[in-house]
């Protein structure tokens, strides 16, 4: 099955949305047909404990924390991936950024 567009999926707190949009469309990751800049985000909570070897951005080591994100989601042609990757490690504050990549399937279904 082939695929050429993705969906990246990125938990992230809301002070940093507006400049990883930037980045990621100044690279191209944000077009969709003749629009850029395309990205939904939704408020989230999340829960995470950092471990003895952790530096968290938030939170302390050994408890469970809570607290609100963001989850952002952009379509991205699959050739933008990694440049994608890089830009979000670049700019997200967390040393472990929770992030999904999941293969968009509409190109093969138009086929059929």
């Amino acid at each position: 099955m082939q695929f050429s567009e993705v969906k990246i999926e990125v938990f992230i707190p809301e002070e940093y949305i507006e400049i990883l949009r930037d980045e990621l469309n100044r690279i191209g990751a944000c077009k969709t047909g003749k629009y850029d800049h395309c990205l939904s985000y939704s408020s989230v909570k999340g829960y995470w404990r950092p471990l003895d070897d952790a530096a968290p951005f938030n939170g302390e080591i050994g408890q469970i924390c809570e607290g609100q994100e963001c989850k952002i989601e952009i379509k991205c042609k699959q050739d933008f991936v990694k440049d994608a990757l890089e830009v979000i490690n670049e700019i997200h504050p967390y040393e472990t950024p929770m992030i999904y990549i999941i293969p968009i399937l509409n190109d093969y279904f138009n086929q059929i």
